[in-house]
């Protein structure tokens, strides 16, 4: 059941694909794939606002370009853009999101982090990197909701990912949504090619049932040990782009998972999750 607080409903947590670049903003043909190699993406993106219980007060956006020592929540009251790609068309870097952030929100998940043991700074001026803005141009195009990115911890550990998570789930309860930000496949060398095919289905197959564990114990059990599972490092050689699913399932709760899109991308299989 929908727990409610005096703010109104509580929000869930998602853990989206944030595609390749700025892919949802040019034509893909320019990149050798079909023209529709997101659509199906995009649309899902779109669609994202109106499936909420409430228009959130702000978001926390943990995306998978951004490591530090330790976590970190930009505290920029309007954070810039970072255009962190390469080789894409030149309007690609002329995009622009300019929701404000939330400084004081900023210190909120720290002292929430720190009060779980879990060491946590601000950043004054870390903007959006492109794991922020691309997908959030889809899902709330008006810029209107203050943003607060927070980052990995560079030692990508998935139970501190998980406990961090855990700490910010009161959040929820605030109007805050809690987004995870990565590719639940991203093995960039099998990428189009059928090396991707056979392990993205066989990894988000084992992702899907994991996720939707009845219990929160077997759940974060098996996401710690994530790199043990039929084509873990397949899927993931580098897993700065799944821990953002950690922090999302942290928070999430009590609640199990659900896979709420899934499309084949490139010749891989690429999901996303929602938790509560």
């Amino acid at each position: 059941m929908t727990r409610k607080s005096t703010g109104g409903a509580t929000l869930p947590t998602f853990y989206i694909p944030h595609g390749g670049g700025p892919c949802f903003f040019m034509d893909w043909t320019l990149m050798g794939g079909p023209a529709d190699t997101w659509h199906k993406t995009a649309a899902w993106l779109r669609g994202v606002a109106a499936s909420l219980p409430a228009r959130p007060k702000a978001i926390v956006v943990i995306s998978g370009h951004w490591e530090e020592p330790a976590f970190t929540a930009s505290a920029a009251a309007k954070p810039g853009m970072i255009y962190d790609y390469t080789g894409f068309p030149p309007h690609t870097y002329q995009l622009q999101y300019p929701a404000p952030g939330a400084p004081a929100l900023a210190e909120r998940i720290i002292a929430l982090l720190n009060a779980a043991g879990l060491p946590a700074h601000p950043d004054p001026a870390r903007g959006f990197d492109h794991g922020v803005f691309i997908p959030f141009l889809l899902i709330f195009p008006d810029a209107k909701i203050p943003v607060v990115p927070l980052s990995l911890k560079e030692d990508l550990d998935p139970e501190e990912h998980l406990a961090a998570g855990r700490a910010l789930e009161a959040l929820r309860d605030e109007g805050v949504l809690i987004v995870g930000s990565g590719m639940s496949y991203h093995n960039m060398h099998a990428y189009r090619t059928p090396g991707a095919t056979a392990p993205s289905e066989i990894f988000d197959a084992w992702l899907t049932e994991t996720l939707g564990k009845g219990e929160r114990a077997h759940r974060w059990k098996g996401l710690a040990r994530w790199a043990e599972a039929p084509a873990g490092r397949n899927a993931h050689p580098r897993e700065e782009h799944l821990l953002p699913l950690m922090v999302a399932a942290g928070a999430g709760g009590e609640a199990p998972g659900r896979r709420v899109f899934s499309d084949v991308v490139m010749m891989a299989r690429i999901s996303a999750f929602q938790f509560g």
